[in-house]
């Protein structure tokens, strides 16, 4: 790992190393927290006192179960899931539930962790936590995923509940898979209790700009960092990595605030448009054909498709990286700095290595972690949370205006934060401080649990 420890947090590292062996994204999370809270136990030294950092690096509660379903051929499939219950000092826990054969515990409990500092962030009263199983859903058909997702609450709703556990959707999870998780989660309670799942459709309680909301809360984020450098993303060029929901989004609103979108990615390779994507076009190939994304260049002759191919060593002013964690290692972090890029901000959970954060950091590059620059996804999720409880619905303008002014707080709270702790400039230290203390103070207040 990149950064040395304060001689206080090193031993607490060391800890959690050796009760969670082999669980490296999880390690690496934790360390990247670690590395910035020196300065916070010199000006709260109770902490320490208390084993704040201890306690929030052990998880409240992990489920692990498995999942029997009966594919399409009558043949039963057994995946295994994991739900891990991270902190619930701010509110009940909240985190989305990934699909995708990668999931294991180690992954989970990195995204809980993550999850926990992103929505104190938010201000809003979440708790964190995240879910997910092995279950691969490519291929698969909507009934084999419906018995899927049936089977999966069979076992977790006991642990749901609005005021306990609220999940919803992350990578391999859509609308589709929240609507089949809670009509199950509904069948089996009793209960119409909307404000249990988040990402839902809009006929039965979601909430307008949801789907849209970590994308655009990325480049909210973008806008305000170069704000802060007298700048605005008015004509750059932009890449965004992945060509999910995440980066479909981020797209659109790039383009919408002026930007030029040139790239996009998928799991086989790369299109580079130089004309700027077209995004009708893109959306109709993932979102309704579920195709690769060289199908796009195969229909757009300024469409360039690169197998295999990495997307950080396209020339760029702004990069987006949208896909899963790790995926911009230190050597494509030294590409985008070569090449010109200013501004860097992550759209997915952990998407930059180590040693690509310290090579953006060592450039002078504005650089948005994850918990704050893609926190307007679970931002809009607790706002869904509020229109459930108050049997409420909200227009598209307003949610969105709730959503901008949420991701203008947070980038300004990170800013704020690594200024008076002695790191301007370094959001990643702003951030896990910020979201850091608040839930410190509510744990010290709860007493010892």
């Amino acid at each position: 790992m990149n950064g040395s420890l304060d001689e206080k947090l090193e031993p607490i590292y060391q800890e959690v190393l050796h009760r969670n062996p082999g669980e490296t994204e999880f390690h690496q999370s934790v360390h990247g927290v670690l590395q910035t809270l020196g300065p916070v136990l010199v000006k709260y030294p109770e902490f320490a006192d208390l084993k704040i950092i201890q306690r929030i690096c052990e998880p409240e509660r992990q489920i692990i179960f498995r999942v029997p379903w009966q594919d399409d051929r009558g043949e039963l499939q057994i995946n295994r899931a994991f739900r891990v219950q991270f902190n619930s000092a701010l509110g009940p826990y909240k985190g989305g539930i990934r699909f995708h054969p990668s999931v294991y515990l180690g992954i989970v409990k990195f995204l809980g962790f993550s999850q926990v500092f992103k929505n104190a962030l938010t201000g809003l009263p979440i708790g964190g936590g995240k879910g997910g199983s092995d279950f691969d859903p490519k291929g698969r058909s909507d009934g084999e995923i419906m018995r899927f997702c049936q089977s999966l609450i069979t076992e977790m709703y006991r642990y749901l509940g609005e005021y306990t556990d609220v999940p919803a959707g992350d990578i391999g999870v859509g609308q589709r898979e929240v609507g089949y998780m809670f009509g199950q989660y509904k069948r089996l309670t009793n209960r119409f209790e909307s404000g249990v799942f988040t990402g839902k459709g809009l006929d039965w309680g979601g909430s307008r700009a949801r789907t849209e909301a970590t994308g655009y809360g990325a480049v909210f984020f973008t806008q305000e960092m170069l704000k802060a450098r007298n700048d605005s993303l008015e004509g750059k060029r932009v890449v965004i990595s992945g060509a999910g929901n995440v980066a479909v989004f981020a797209t659109q609103k790039a383009q919408q605030l002026g930007a030029k979108v040139i790239a996009c990615s998928d799991s086989r390779g790369v299109i580079l448009d130089e004309d700027g994507l077209d995004l009708d076009l893109l959306r109709q190939i993932k979102e309704r054909e579920r195709g690769p994304v060289s199908d796009y260049a195969e229909r757009k002759p300024s469409a360039k498709y690169r197998e295999n191919g990495c997307i950080w060593e396209i020339p760029c002013e702004v990069a987006l990286p949208c896909a899963t964690q790790n995926e911009l290692t230190g050597k494509d972090a030294k590409a985008l700095v070569e090449n010109g890029c200013i501004a860097v901000a992550e759209g997915a959970n952990m998407p930059v290595t180590p040693e690509g954060i310290q090579t953006f950091r060592e450039a002078g590059i504005a650089f948005g972690p994850g918990k704050a620059a893609n926190a307007g996804g679970v931002a809009t999720s607790a706002l869904e949370m509020q229109q459930n409880a108050s049997r409420d619905s909200w227009t598209f303008e307003y949610t969105e205006a709730r959503l901008q002014e949420i991701m203008a707080n947070i980038h300004q709270t990170c800013f704020e934060t690594a200024e008076e702790y002695g790191s301007p400039g370094n959001y990643s230290a702003g951030a896990n401080i910020a979201g850091f203390v608040k839930v410190a103070r509510a744990m010290e207040a709860m007493g010892h649990i």
